[in-house]
């Protein structure tokens, strides 16, 4: 088998489809991008093409090292994304060509269902209490939420206090059964961090993500000195190399690294196996669209260490279109209760409707993230 073809679609709301062509007729999927850098990598996905036309896609693992230490300069969040969904689309190639779904090719599932949870209150988290009783209602038992806008390096009480009591609303409107995940975004500089973690302890969150950027992760034993809470980081980690010193340190709790951004399904189940020897939990970060989230899944299915899957059907990005419009057949990623079933069918699980996708990528826009500037006018941290 050898590869002949690699095209790219960008694709609303944000993402870009890549699919591998095999001269058996065999086709893989993937989806490599960096939210508002996606023409970025998709250049990237070309230049690497060259290096693949011609190679027999199931050597997942050679293909990951040359694509990875072939060039001088190596990681990276565009390089990796690149990687990432070439990767995808390769194991979902093999998968097809034998039969099975992924996980079967990685050592088999440790569970028959993987845990989700969905986003609310967007950027400036409003009508907290409503949305959580929403999700609620629909059977998911935990939901991620922003807990707070931008924040200056030294910033105000009140603005604490505004956090604390956007937390407070949705653990009344739910109670304690049901798990709260709160994102600080990166927004957040370490002298409010130590604070904000303080007064959220209250609310037992299920964990507290990104509580310092990743460039201040050296800062993480300090902040969370004394602090109960899980501890989540990860979507701006890019490699095994980038989480180990962080595991290192042993001040955090859950590893969160993306499978269209960290290098894929390969480099993610490393990942996933390096954490475990810190005693470490694995829940992949994953705002994205259908192919993001089934690799996620098939990685998901073989980790012991995997706890929870995030998932972005509805979020406030997603305009236009959303993850199950992709798709032939929405059934395999259909939350049910909470959970989404072990999937059965062979590669990633998931089939991509094709003509849909070159119809939608006529529209696609250059989405970016927001400019945010404090009142005084200096650049806030999105």
């Amino acid at each position: 088998m050898k590869i002949t073809a690699i095209e790219t679609w960008l694709v609303p709301p944000r993402w870009c489809f890549l699919k591998i062509t095999t001269d058996e007729g065999i086709v893989g999927w993937g989806e490599p991008v960096i939210e508002g850098r996606a023409a970025t990598v998709q250049a990237c996905v070309h230049e690497l093409e060259g290096l693949l036309i011609g190679r027999d896609p199931r050597r997942i693992e050679d293909i990951w090292q040359m694509l990875y230490r072939g060039g001088f300069y190596r990681g990276g969040p565009i390089l990796m994304s690149a990687l990432a969904g070439i990767d995808q689309a390769l194991w979902d190639i093999k998968g097809k060509a034998l039969g099975v779904p992924v996980h079967e090719l990685l050592g088999g599932a440790v569970r028959d269902r993987m845990r989700m949870y969905c986003w609310i209150g967007g950027d400036r988290p409003q009508e907290i209490a409503s949305h959580a009783k929403e999700v609620v209602e629909k059977g998911f038992t935990a939901f991620k939420m922003n807990g707070t806008p931008e924040l200056a390096i030294i910033d105000s009480h009140e603005k604490v206090d505004a956090a604390v009591a956007r937390i407070g609303e949705a653990r009344d409107a739910v109670g304690m059964g049901v798990g709260i995940a709160v994102d600080f975004h990166g927004r957040v500089h370490k002298p409010m961090a130590k604070i904000l973690l303080k007064e959220l302890e209250a609310f037992r969150p299920m964990f507290v993500e990104e509580p310092v950027l990743a460039e201040h992760l050296h800062t993480l034993p300090k902040i969370t000195e004394g602090i109960a809470t899980p501890i989540a980081t990860g979507e701006r980690m890019f490699s095994r190399f980038d989480f180990r010193p962080v595991l290192e340190q042993n001040c955090v709790d859950i590893v969160q690294p993306d499978l269209s951004h960290a290098g894929g399904i390969s480099e993610c189940r490393r990942i996933a196996a390096l954490a475990e020897t810190y005693d470490v939990a694995f829940a992949p970060h994953c705002p994205l669209g259908p192919l993001a989230l089934a690799a996620c899944l098939q990685v998901d299915f073989v980790s012991h260490n995997a706890f929870i899957q995030e998932q972005s059907m509805g979020i406030h990005y997603n305009q236009g279109n959303d993850v199950l419009d992709y798709l032939v057949d929405p059934a395999p990623l259909q939350i049910q209760e909470g959970y989404l079933p072990l999937f059965d069918k062979p590669g990633l699980g998931v089939e991509i409707n094709e003509a849909f996708v070159r119809e939608r990528a006529q529209d696609a826009s250059e989405w970016k993230n927001p400019i945010w500037r404090h009142f005084d006018g200096s650049i806030a941290e999105w």
